[in-house]
């Protein structure tokens, strides 16, 4: 009796999961964004933990003259016949390119204050929707493994038709998991590259969302990386920056929060470690899972014009560091 109880559980803890797993990874149009977990009562994170939590599809009304003048919207090529949507506002040819990444459940305007920066610093951006995310097709993500096909693809695009001197990859938590990905997998060559908000592993970034609902992780975050890579046809273990940074050759600066809960500094600190290449690590006291931009702007612009200077992909800039 006992083992068939045990079995009954084991069943519906998997079916549970599996919706968990699927729910987490595709998206639903024209639903509005539910509450953090940290910020869930308890009835919504039982519904949560039982039923899994709708992730609205992400978009913006937004258009590309935010960027200014001569922003443009056009479309990239993905692989299989996916498209990206995407903005740019080129300087001259004879800039660096920055492409801009948006984390996990974000869309490309979701980088827009670091574009700002970047173009005040002189630099051209390029701006891309991951699939399933603002104007690119498909509706799922796979927090960061397919993404890196999609850097490639935005990398491929900007080296035919956007001129450039040197060409730099900015990415946030996913965004910064994919593109180090690309470098590992997919042949990308970067000049240089900036990965915010980082997490090591995927195992350890889904546990930290149990931890964030005040339940035990185990075995429900394993049972979700499990799930969550076989709907998607890779393995979800194996979704570890940490094991990418490996590839790294170029310079490459990590921007981190101290109180990130979804992907702690240290961790942030062992895909650095990782790097066998020149590195920079800077540190924003208090800021959590987010841009840490909006709090530390003097900090992170003079932060990011001193990494693009030493590593010698932009030697002069357009006036003074200035506070906004």
């Amino acid at each position: 009796m006992a083992a068939v109880v045990l079995a009954v559980c084991f069943v519906a803890l998997n079916i549970l999961a599996y919706r968990q797993a699927y729910v987490m990874t595709h998206f639903v149009a024209g639903i509005k964004p539910s509450a953090k977990p940290e910020n869930m009562g308890l009835g919504q994170k039982a519904k949560a933990l039982i039923c899994g939590v709708d992730m609205p599809r992400p978009h913006s009304t937004l258009s590309p003259t935010k960027l200014g003048p001569a922003g443009r919207v056009f479309t990239i090529a993905g692989t299989n016949g996916i498209k990206l949507g995407a903005w740019s506002s080129p300087v001259s040819p004879a800039s660096p390119l920055v492409i801009l990444f948006h984390g996990y459940g974000g869309e490309k305007t979701g980088t827009l204050n670091e574009a700002h920066v970047f173009q005040e610093l002189g630099l051209s951006v390029l701006l891309v929707d991951f699939r399933g995310s603002g104007d690119s097709s498909e509706s799922y993500t796979s927090v960061g493994h397919d993404e890196a096909d999609d850097v490639a693809a935005a990398v491929r695009y900007a080296n035919a038709n956007l001129p450039h001197s040197k060409l730099i990859l900015y990415g946030i938590s996913m965004g910064a998991a994919a593109e180090l990905r690309a470098v590992h997998s997919c042949g990308v060559q970067p000049d240089a590259i900036i990965a915010e908000a980082v997490f090591d592993r995927m195992l350890a970034t889904v546990r930290h969302r149990f931890e964030l609902m005040g339940v035990p992780s185990f075995p429900g975050a394993q049972l979700l990386v499990l799930w969550g890579g076989w709907q998607l046809g890779f393995n979800g273990f194996g979704n570890n920056p940490v094991d990418f940074a490996a590839s790294v050759r170029c310079p490459i600066l990590f921007l981190h929060g101290t109180a990130d809960p979804r992907a702690h500094l240290a961790e942030a600190r062992s895909v650095y470690d990782a790097v066998p290449g020149p590195k920079w690590f800077k540190e924003f006291p208090g800021v959590a899972h987010a841009p840490t931009v909006v709090p530390f702007r003097r900090q992170w612009k003079e932060t990011v014009r001193q990494f693009l200077q030493d590593a010698k992909v932009a030697t002069s800039f357009p006036g003074p560091v200035l506070d906004h």
